[in-house]
């Protein structure tokens, strides 16, 4: 096969050229031995390849997997494949006993079609619903470098970790959301329904009311007679936003939006770059070339503004220049990553940089959520007390007054 390449030849100078070979892994083993270092590398167009890849795009098939299901699936095949069982056989076992039927379908169909000599990764190309352009990418690396079962091994650890970390997120989550809810639903409740009952009570005493009852009774009547409209405002509001989110004027502005909220922009920012640098080591260390890893991690990401740096910073790198140097010019990348990417530049384990920079980036997420979690709970207790205990002893306070006076 004919590979086009990309290399740097010294500090500055870049060299461009084709060569033959068997594998992807062949070449760029054979451009180190020039002593070059490989920036890109892609397969040369051949004559029919562009045919072949309209029939793969119309045999595409969009179905949906569950990401555990999936993470089960690749950790079950690399233990089988290690094993020494045969990826039909291994592919055979898998898909008698998975409980996803959609899983189940799409594993026969794979099966068939590497039976007939199709190349395992562009059987699964053809779900990209289900299989992502950084699985793809790290399965064809495993078959061109002969070692499928320890890349698929490092898949399942990155989705394992990956998935960990949004179950934490999203348990964190979940009290403090339920206590605002509840929250809130007792207030519209009492404000709502008993506050009218009492307002026959409220008539009876023939004398001006506290000003915290008359707080309150505003407040009642307003959410009485408009509060129809706010909800329905709300909702309509609610689906504008979303749909303004969906174009790319409105993912930036979002981004920046977020990347300045106080504490909360931080704790994104970390954990987008850890994401970014634990899956760029992630598909280094398999042996892809860093502008083709790079252009494979940034979709990866969900903040268009940190998106938009590194991939300015995939351009420079593209044109010759240093990765590590364009994103010092960045003011949401942090000293501390582009120093240490750096140093990996400089000693030629870049791999081993980002994984530093993912490790330190992770832990320091998961501390800032346990703070979040630890901080959010008082503070929303104390935060409804309050609320409750104003609406209580509104109420009751003319109440009270009555007795005095009757005493």
């Amino acid at each position: 096969m004919l590979y086009r390449f990309k290399a740097k030849k010294g500090p500055g100078s870049i060299v461009e050229s084709e060569l033959e070979a068997l594998s992807e892994r062949e070449a760029i083993d054979r451009i180190s031995a020039m002593g070059y270092v490989p920036i890109h590398i892609e397969l040369a167009e051949q004559p029919g390849q562009a045919a072949s890849g309209s029939v793969q795009a119309a045999k595409t098939t969009l179905v949906r997997v569950g990401s555990r299901d999936l993470t089960l699936f690749t950790r079950q095949l690399a233990s089988l494949l290690k094993s020494g069982v045969p990826i039909l056989r291994a592919l055979s076992i898998i898909a008698e006993q998975t409980g996803s039927l959609q899983l189940r379908s799409i594993l026969y169909t794979v099966h068939r079609a590497v039976k007939e000599g199709a190349p395992f990764s562009s059987v699964l190309a053809r779900y990209p619903g289900v299989f992502s352009s950084l699985y793809i990418a790290m399965i064809r690396t495993g078959e061109d470098s002969g070692a499928l079962p320890e890349v698929l091994f490092r898949i399942a650890e990155y989705r394992t970790k990956q998935e960990e970390a949004i179950r934490r997120f999203r348990m964190g989550m979940v009290y403090p959301l339920l206590m605002v809810l509840v929250g809130i639903g007792t207030v519209v409740f009492m404000l709502t329904y008993v506050m009218p009952r009492l307002m026959g009570v409220y008539t009876t005493l023939g004398r001006q009311l506290p000003l915290p009852t008359q707080i309150l009774i505003g407040i009642s009547a307003f959410l009485r007679q408009w509060g129809g409209w706010i909800v329905g405002v709300l909702i309509v509001g609610a689906a504008l936003a979303k749909q303004q989110s969906q174009t790319k004027p409105g993912k930036t502005a979002m981004s920046a939006f977020i990347l300045h909220l106080p504490v909360f922009g931080a704790l994104v920012q970390k954990a987008e770059l850890a994401r970014f640098s634990r899956t760029l080591e992630l598909l280094l260390h398999s042996g892809l070339p860093i502008l083709k890893a790079i252009t494979i991690t940034i979709p990866v990401l969900e903040n268009e503004i940190i998106k938009s740096q590194l991939t300015s910073s995939y351009k420079s790198l593209e044109q010759g220049g240093s990765f590590s140097a364009s994103l010092k010019n960045s003011r949401v990348i942090p000293p501390f990553m582009s120093n240490l990417i750096n140093v990996g530049e400089e000693s030629g384990k870049i791999d081993d940089s980002l994984k530093e920079v993912a490790d330190a980036y992770e832990r320091d997420t998961d501390e800032a959520l346990q703070m979040l979690n630890s901080l959010l709970e008082p503070v929303m207790i104390i935060g409804m007390g309050v609320i409750v205990g104003f609406i209580v002893m509104a109420m009751l306070l003319p109440i009270f007054e009555m007795n005095l006076m009757v005493q």
